[in-house]
């Protein structure tokens, strides 16, 4: 099998049954909704990313199985996609995949495939990009030199789909070579970090020693550990940290001893709806785990068994979570450290305000931003920097910015400054959407338009046909755009929460937006794409105004009264 570990083959998904490893390599062929649920329980697949694309699969099998001449029994496919869901409860990606791919159903197997394997191509991508962030964030932190890196359990292409993130890390480490060793924490109950781990680092010629857990603090201890690498199951809003049990452990030693600990995952990980790691739900598995191995009792019978397959790390002892958009938390340095200094401070980058500023003149140049109108934020991280409240788009800088948290949109520093009115509408596309900067502006003729849709407590749809630039907004429909035009409440957090359950609810919406009488919001991966889309979308009203061309407005029944209480 290549790089990637889950393979869809004539109505089956195929993979390695990581039971049998290291000493066995054997195929795994699922094609029973009831094979992939039971493959996920038994650990026979494992690892979050990996059980999220499996559930995703299952979901593809069910669609096939309640198929009738073309005809999907949609009620019970969905019952078939919660049963998937439940199959394993601490990870967040296996409801993530399984909601992303369940709004597909009702257009067939076809669909429901279509959208697993977009999934599978990204995830190669996303863990590729968080493995680069992430190495390129441990080098700032340790030494200029070969490092000795600690990391637990099992993070490689068993654990997703391809490359790995923690132990992608670890690869795009050792091309650079960076590596001196590798520790492998044992892993218990179940060794997957001997298991598979060590596989792994061995298939892909990284240096490594394999240790007890026990033995991880004192490793710290003697000057063995330059950095902990790991990955994770469930990340909350405030940072913490669900994973294989023992990672708190770790965590702890490494804020002793001054050593970074560094979470790799993908943003599909992140649970920012979970404000905290106390809400999380704890999978406890089967006490024979515990009480013996590979079939060989190793307590006395009726032993009683405490046996969680996770802990949760606080986010405080984190020194960073990195995803494919980079470091999106920043653990709390300044306490809890007993001997070396705090691991350095992960600041903004500078330039981003300046960069904000420069591009706010130029929209202010061209009406876009008239006056005090419009406001545009880049992410940097858990928090996002945002132009300040009631200041001319033509006269910012640097300073005229906000540093606000994505996940409750306060204020944080500003030199005084309060942040732009429309900032949760900001973060709620960064809560729901892996964005890094948003453009909210005031076009004239998008602003003209929507306005004609505008229905007091209703959402509308403005929908526009068979235009070259409605590829430049971004979709998957380059002949079709179909844009949410929202009404414009007095409160604004109203508008934010009703962007929020609308970006959740459809996953697949373009990455733009209008607001009646109210101007366009765009996102992208940075300042340039969000505006460029803005852009498109101006342009895109403008002929439609002036040439009379196809568009047509309808309400959305599924989303009227929005907000109300």
């Amino acid at each position: 099998m290549d790089d990637s570990s889950l393979v869809w083959d004539d109505g089956a998904l195929v993979t390695i049954d990581q039971r049998g490893l290291p000493h066995e390599v054997r195929e795994l062929r699922l094609s029973t909704v009831d094979q992939v649920i039971d493959a996920i329980k038994a650990l026979a697949i494992r690892g979050a990313p990996a059980i999220g694309i499996a559930g995703a699969f299952g979901v593809v099998i069910a669609t096939a199985a309640h198929t009738v001449d073309g005809v999907v029994d949609e009620a019970a496919v969905q019952a078939e996609a919660d049963r998937i869901a439940a199959a394993r409860p601490t990870a967040v990606n296996l409801a993530w995949a399984v909601r992303r791919v369940r709004t597909k159903v009702g257009h067939g197997a076809g669909a429901v495939l279509a959208e697993t394997l977009d999934m599978l191509a990204e995830d190669g991508r996303v863990n590729r990009a968080a493995a680069t962030h992430a190495a390129d964030l441990v080098q700032r932190l340790c030494a200029d030199r070969p490092l000795r890196v600690l990391t637990h359990c099992n993070t490689g292409r068993l654990a997703t789909s391809a490359f790995g993130t923690a132990i992608g890390t670890l690869r795009v480490l050792a091309e650079r070579g960076a590596i001196e060793q590798v520790l492998v924490d044992e892993t218990r109950p179940l060794l997957q970090g001997a298991r598979l781990t060590t596989w792994e680092l061995a298939e892909a010629g990284i240096p490594h020693r394999l240790t007890i857990d026990s033995a991880a603090a004192w490793a710290m201890a003697t000057g063995q550990v330059d950095c902990v690498l790991v990955g994770a199951d469930r990340v909350t809003a405030n940072g913490d940290v669900a994973n294989k049990i023992g990672t708190y452990g770790l965590a702890l030693a490494a804020r002793h001893h001054g050593i970074p600990f560094v979470v790799v995952a993908p943003e599909s990980t992140r649970d920012l709806s979970m404000a905290t790691g106390r809400e999380i739900v704890v999978e406890e598995r089967a006490a024979a785990e515990v009480t013996g191995f590979g079939g060989v009792a190793t307590a006395p019978v009726r032993t009683d068994v405490f046996n969680p397959a996770f802990d949760v790390t606080p986010g405080a002892l984190v020194t960073a979570v990195v995803t494919e958009n980079g470091v999106v938390h920043r653990g709390d340095s300044s306490r809890g450290a007993a001997t070396a200094s705090a691991a350095p401070e992960l600041g903004p980058d500078p330039s981003h305000g300046a960069a904000i500023a420069d591009l706010a003149r130029e929209l202010y140049r061209r009406g876009w931003m008239p006056g005090t109108a419009g406001n545009i934020s880049v992410r940097t991280g858990a928090t996002a920097l945002v132009t300040g409240s009631g200041l001319s788009k033509g006269e910012l800088t640097e300073r005229d910015m906000v540093s606000v948290r994505v996940a409750d949109s306060a204020a944080v520093a500003g030199h005084g400054r309060k942040p732009s009115a429309e900032t949760m509408i900001h973060t709620a596309v960064y809560r729901t959407r892996p964005a890094q900067a948003v453009v909210h502006i005031h076009p004239p003729f998008a602003t003209a338009l929507a306005t004609r849709s505008a229905s007091p407590g209703t959402l509308a749809t403005l929908r526009i046909t068979d235009y070259e630039l409605i590829k430049g907004l971004g979709g998957g429909d380059p002949a079709v755009a179909e844009i949410p035009v929202f009404p414009n409440w007095p409160e604004v957090p109203r508008i934010g929460a009703d962007i929020e359950r609308y970006l959740l609810d459809h996953p697949g919406a373009l990455p733009v937006l209008v607001i009646a009488g109210h101007g366009i919001t765009a996102w992208g991966d940075d300042l340039a794409q969000a505006r460029d889309r803005a852009e498109c979308l101006e342009a895109l009203c403008e002929l439609v105004s002036r040439t009379g061309s196809p568009a047509a407005f309808a309400p959305r029944d599924d989303f009227l009264e929005i907000g109300m209480t």
